[in-house]
């Protein structure tokens, strides 16, 4: 997955399934998985959220650190994109 110029490094399928099948089991009842590229870990992380409009707060312009970047966001059940 992100094997193009436009992402910092390619994410392996296995792994990102693996953060797909976590969030499912998770107590929480999250909806979404986002993928999120850390600067300076140089690697991609995985972060789940309740609500769709939590999505945003990790954008380039909300709440999330400087070093980190959204890449991705999508549905925990449907695997669709959303963002």
């Amino acid at each position: 997955m992100f094997d193009s110029p436009e992402y910092p490094q390619s994410l392996s399928e296995d792994l990102f399934e693996q953060w797909l099948e976590i969030g499912r089991e998770k107590p929480i009842p999250y909806a979404y998985l986002l993928v999120i590229w850390d600067e300076i870990e140089n690697t991609y992380l995985p972060i789940y959220v309740e609500e769709r409009s939590q999505i945003h707060s990790y954008s380039r312009y909300g709440t999330s650190p400087e070093r980190q970047l959204l890449v991705a966001a999508y549905d925990l059940f449907s695997e669709s994109r959303v963002l």
